[in-house]
Order: C-alpha cells, then structure tokens, then sequence
C-alpha cells in the first residue's frame, strides 16, 4: 500500500516501560542491564527491517518508543500526521483479550484515522 500510494512507512515498536517509570524499583543493575540489551537488539531489528524496506525502494523509517502501547501508537500517529495505522493482531482468544486487553481494539477504538488490522496466522495456515 506504502508503495502504491507513494507513502512514508513508519515501523513503530513500543517497547514495554522501565520499571522505575510505572512506579516499581528498577531491581538490581544487571535486571536493567539485561533490558538495556533487549532494547538494543529490538531497536536493531527494526533499523534492519527499515533499511530492508528503503532497499526495495520504499520511503521507510523506523522508531522505537517506551510507554503504554496504545497510548504510544495514537500518540505517534497523531504526532507524525500519518493518514492509516496498519498493525498486527495476536489473534488472542476472547478470554485473553479480557484478561489481558487487546492493544489493536484500543487502538481501532480511539484512533482517528483509518486502521488496518492484520490477523495471526493460525498455525497449519500459510
């Protein structure tokens, strides 16, 4: 769709909050030495995934932010001007999505641009 339409495609990864930052001690230094090199290589992959992306000839930037996931996203999409949020689906059951919140029906509920869900592949699917 980037492609079709001549868009800029910003990939958004909203990695979960220090601890320190929702009100929990941020446990000992090698907890958050450990989380240090999770960020890291998740902004890494991202940046590769940008580059992979600008190599096909795509306009692409990529960035990774800390924070509540739906809050983030609406944030950075408000933010940023974009005109659609495109993101994936756990495919959770009912349950978890009670359980747990489903962060893309946060998002499709308070967003104010279009939004495209993409489903799971069910596993034996292809």
């Amino acid at each position: 769709m980037a492609e079709r339409f001549g868009a800029r495609l910003w990939l958004l990864h909203v990695a979960a909050p220090e601890p320190a930052f929702v009100g929990y001690e941020p446990g000992p230094q090698s907890v958050r030495d450990q989380r240090a090199t999770e960020l890291r290589d998740e902004h890494a992959t991202l940046q590769r995934r940008a580059a992979e992306l600008r190599e096909r000839g795509l306009d692409a930037a990529a960035l990774l932010i800390q924070g509540h996931p739906v809050e983030k996203i609406l944030e950075e999409a408000n933010r940023l001007g974009v005109g659609m949020i495109v993101m994936g689906s756990h495919g959770r059951s009912a349950i978890a999505r009670l359980v747990l919140g489903s962060v893309s029906e946060g998002v499709l509920r308070r967003a104010t641009c279009p939004v495209l869900i993409v489903p799971a592949l069910r596993q034996g699917t292809a």
